[in-house]
């Protein structure tokens, strides 16, 4: 009984772990989509500035 109770704990450990590296690997992904999102706006502000002179 107290194999099954250890081996439900690490499940649950293992779980909560892989949870959180998927949270990062998309918080990460997301965030570096609004760097290049924003960079390319402010790019592309600057060149249709240049072009209506």
């Amino acid at each position: 009984m107290i194999g099954l109770s250890i081996a439900v704990a690490r499940f649950v450990e293992a779980l909560f772990w892989a949870i959180l590296r998927v949270a990062g690997t998309v918080a990460t992904a997301v965030f570096a989509g609004a760097i290049v999102l924003a960079t390319t706006a402010i790019l592309l502000r600057r060149w249709w500035r240049k072009r209506r002179r």
